[in-house]
């Protein structure tokens, strides 16, 4: 009933069809002026992770800005009077741009150690080093081995500084609730051109004293600018260059215009009307989905080879046949394994939505969606151009057998013994590798070492304390009972009613806490820069000849101390109000042997073991836990990806051949050739990430393609022939063809994705071609070495 109608509408009216399409093409291409993309933070975190909610709370708490931050390597010493005013220019500079709330330089930092004066008129009326009257060299010694601003605004040997250049609170969206989805998005979107137009202005006053020394510009707004930037140039690089190798790739099969122009149609309509789709629905390409439209490009492009190949192949069978009936032939012997593919790799695709992971989740969706519009398309418009076409122009001048094919036909007859234990051997090395899988990965590893973003956050990492933050909030008892020294407070002069009681919380047992927790972090070898309120009490005891302050004085100080500098250096790091301070600390994330999650559970397990805090008392958050928890997601998320789809493609398999052992045959090959390239990560020691992740999944989807159509080939030949070895070598010289075909273009289509400047997208297109190209041997030599050898068509 479906074929019947599906020749009457679709083979039949051509020039109906035709139209529709072009109307369908029109409609969606319009929509695609909605295509949005999105390289935020959000975007590399597991959606709803608590730990997201708590670090938002943190950073409302202690007053967190957005800041971009600029290393600066001066060509001639950082305190001649040149460096000086070049800085000072520089900073200035930076100021004047409007969308800049502040900018701290080396030349901000306070000097309290630069006069002899009391203490108090020394915080009251600080100089800093841009002052005409002050000792610079003397200032600049203070500021280098300040337990503070030593490897956070000046390296340790005093050779790069940072500048940190605090962005202006951009307005939120009032009444969000009422305001439409739409709304919304553009708001966000004019947020990133906003920040992309900051960028570049901060960029091009950068360019403008790049003659007074080395300067690298760092910071999540200008990560993320730089990501969108790698999305756009990924997605014209990709398309453009799959899209060029695919009609070299045409080109070379079949050396005649009209079986280049009818894949390239089928694939330009899948992705015209694809990229409409996600303009409608909303949704966004992230980095993760960035090569969603060269792969998009690469599975229509298989089908289209399959569909061809097997018309021109009953063309040359049947040389009196019409075009119409050729077609309708055509589509009717390749509906349902054309189809079962697409399924089975729609299986693929949907494993991903076990990975928490938004970005995952949403490209798993997206190929879904792409896949189902690429075979609409492929058995809508291929039969429709094809009608179009003069009869003596579609038939080949000659249709050669492939020596590669006949090679692999002979190999899987003669050496099954050696088919069978080198694929034993792979399986071995396969679950050494396995064993060996990791998912430790550095974010500044994601980066190419020429990119903006690499040296930026090397830089920092090595001279200015390290780049992922760590936080540890220590809480303390909500009561306590008073110290001596807290009674003495009664004696003082409360000028501030405001901070008469905060000077009260300043006791013994709270400072003795913040400052182990500090001496313990600082000590180790991951960490580097730690700041905490036990920097400010190193700081006030050097200045009070190395004399420890009490709780009285620590009190006093800082209900007397300016709000100027309060503001800067104390109330990030302490929360009277909540009874609880602030550990910061940042971990250098280029170290080599660096293991974030065992790190993470050795401070939990010291802060309670040796330090001697409860549970109850301490919480870590940042960046560095989050980053975590998505790599400890997608360990986790690749066993049950993984078991997704190996069941879900054996019963496809089992729905379609009504066989267990053909089955058995069809997956086997597939899934040696996923966990073996697995195993080859593992071996080689790269860890995993968000991208190489979904390897083993996309390869085992993909693949599986290449069996489904040699066993529907297979067993629609030896209905005819009867014969194993005769229907082996019809079949490799037939529908082998089109797998080796389909297979090249699929493993080169991958392999332009070494043109990205994201580490992850290079190994993926890297090992996805490997693996590819390995179930491709494996389907030609594995495969039917295993039909021989099983005899599965035997009653």
């Amino acid at each position: 009933m479906f074929a019947q109608l599906y020749q009457n509408i679709i083979i039949k009216n051509p020039k109906f069809i035709f139209v529709v399409l072009l109307i369908a093409l029109l409609n969606f291409g319009y929509y695609s002026k909605d295509f949005r993309l999105d390289a935020s933070s959000e975007t590399l975190l597991i959606e709803g992770d608590p730990d997201l909610k708590y670090l938002q709370e943190i950073s409302e708490r202690y007053g967190s800005k957005e800041f971009l931050i600029l290393t600066y390597t001066p060509n001639d010493g950082m305190i001649t009077d040149a460096s000086i005013n070049n800085l000072l220019s520089l900073k200035y500079k930076i100021q004047s741009l409007d969308w800049v709330h502040n900018v701290v330089t080396l030349l901000d930092i306070p000097l309290l150690d630069n006069s002899e004066a009391p203490l108090q008129e020394r915080l009251a009326n600080f100089k800093t080093l841009k002052d005409d009257d002050v000792d610079k060299l003397r200032g600049f010694k203070e500021i280098v081995s300040s337990p503070v601003f030593r490897n956070f605004v000046i390296s340790e040997d005093g050779k790069t500084s940072g500048i940190i250049v605090y962005l202006k609170k951009i307005n939120a969206l009032n009444d969000i609730g009422n305001k439409s989805k739409k709304e919304i998005e553009i708001y966000r979107d004019n947020i990133k051109k906003q920040n992309h137009n900051n960028i570049l202005e901060i960029r091009e006053v950068i360019k403008s004293y790049e003659d007074i020394g080395k300067i690298h510009l760092g910071g999540i707004p200008m990560i993320a600018d730089d990501m969108m930037t790698f999305i756009k140039n990924d997605i014209i690089v990709f398309g453009f260059g799959v899209l060029l190798f695919i009609i070299a790739t045409l080109w070379y099969v079949f050396r005649k215009l009209i079986w280049i122009l009818v894949p390239i149609s089928s694939c330009l309509f899948s992705v015209v009307i694809m990229t409409g789709l996600l303009g409608l629905l909303g949704w966004k390409v992230t980095v993760i989905s960035s090569n969603f439209i060269a792969l998009m490009l690469i599975l229509t492009m298989a089908m289209n080879i399959h569909m061809s190949t097997r018309f021109l192949q009953l063309k040359e069978n049947f040389p009196n046949k019409n075009i119409l009936d050729l077609l309708i032939l055509t589509t009717k012997k390749m509906f349902w394994p054309i189809l079962y593919t697409v399924l089975t790799t729609i299986i693929a695709f949907l494993s991903l939505i076990f990975s928490e992971i938004k970005p995952i989740i949403d490209f798993g969706w997206m190929m879904t969606m792409g896949l189902i519009t690429s075979f609409i398309v492929t058995f809508i418009l291929l039969p429709t151009l094809i009608n179009f076409v003069a009869v003596e122009n579609i038939s080949l001048n000659k249709y050669k057998e492939s020596k590669i094919t006949l090679f692999f036909s002979k190999i899987s007859q003669k050496y099954q013994k050696l088919i069978f234990i080198i694929t034993g051997l792979a399986i071995i090395l396969s679950i050494i590798g396995i064993s060996r899988l990791e998912v430790e990965n550095s974010f500044i590893n994601y980066f190419n070492k020429n990119t903006e973003i690499y040296k930026g956050m090397k830089l920092i990492d090595e001279k200015l304390g390290g780049t992922t933050p760590l936080e540890v909030i220590i809480k303390f008892p909500e009561k306590e009972l008073k110290t001596d020294d807290e009674d003495d407070f009664e004696d003082w002069d409360n000028e501030n009613d405001n901070q008469s009681n905060d000077k009260y919380w300043f006791t013994k047992d709270k400072i003795d806490k913040i400052t182990s927790v500090h001496n313990y972090l600082d000590s180790l070898p991951e960490t580097g820069k730690v700041l905490s309120f036990s920097s400010i009490i190193d700081v006030a005891t050097s200045l009070n000849n190395n004399k420890p302050l009490g709780t009285l004085e620590m009190g006093v100080l800082y209900s007397k101390i300016p709000e100027s500098i309060k503001t800067e250096i104390i109330d990030p790091y302490i929360s009277i109000k909540n009874n609880e301070a602030r550990v910061n600390l940042r971990i250098i994330d280029s170290q080599e042997n660096l293991r974030r999650n065992e790190l993470i559970k050795k401070i939990n397990y010291d802060l309670k073991n040796k330090i001697g805090l409860n549970e109850k008392e301490f919480k870590l958050a940042g960046v560095l836990i989050l980053f975590n928890n998505l790599l400890q997601s997608l360990f986790t998320s690749q066993i049950l990806t993984l078991g997704f789809v190996m069941i879900g493609i054996f019963l496809m398999f089992l729905i379609l051949f009504k066989n267990i052992k053909l089955s058995l045959i069809g997956v086997l090959p597939n899934f040696i050739a996923a966990f073996f390239i697995l195993g080859i990560i593992g071996l080689l020691g790269i860890p995993l990430d968000m991208m190489t992740i979904t390897i083993a999944a996309i390869t085992i989807g993909i693949a599986v393609d290449n069996s489904i159509h040699y066993i529907y080939r297979f067993k629609e030949e030896f209905s005819h022939i009867n014969n194993y070895n005769e229907t082996i070598k019809i079949c490799h010289s037939t529908v082998g063809k089109a797998i080796l075909n389909t297979s090249i273009t699929i493993v080169f289509g991958f392999s332009i994705l070494v043109l990205s400047k994201f580490i992850p997208t290079i190994y993926f297109g890297i090992f996805t071609g490997i693996a590819m190209l390995l179930a491709m041997i494996l389907v030609l030599t594995l495969l039917p070495a295993l039909i021989l050898f099983i005899k599965p068509f035997e009653k």
